[in-house]
């Protein structure tokens, strides 16, 4: 499962590193949750291209799996927050959304910010990226 930092750094810097992973997963293996496909209609949204960073999104969630936030996670989500929250370790919400889901799929979250998701117990996470 994909990050939202990972998504954006492939978009915007052609990261060959990213691009040739997604080429090489077979349809299915690789997805994002609907949390991260809503961080980055944000970003379109924001954008002063608005065009140019649709077209993008879309061709990017083209390569992808969308995974719809499933009800299950809720609970996860409450686990996560209250674990980090009480051990004064805390992250984003968005952040912690996107963990949760990545837990409930029991799958590996791919992201450029491994220090803040290494905090959340039981998740596995790995970068596919050098920089």
């Amino acid at each position: 499962m994909l990050d939202s930092d990972i998504c954006i750094h492939a978009m915007r810097r052609n990261a060959p590193e990213v691009l040739r992973r997604l080429s090489a997963s077979h349809p299915g293996d690789v997805g994002v949750s609907s949390i991260v496909a809503g961080e980055l209609w944000v970003g379109v949204m924001k954008s002063r291209d608005r065009e140019r960073s649709e077209h993008a999104v879309k061709e990017f969630l083209a390569l992808v799996e969308v995974l719809g936030w499933p009800a299950e996670a809720a609970r996860i989500y409450g686990e996560i927050r209250a674990a980090l929250e009480v051990r004064g370790r805390s992250i984003g919400a968005m952040d912690i959304l996107i963990a949760a889901h990545a837990l409930h799929e029991r799958a590996t979250l791919v992201t450029r910010n491994l220090a803040e998701f290494m905090r959340v117990d039981g998740l596995k996470v790995e970068s596919w990226t050098t920089a």
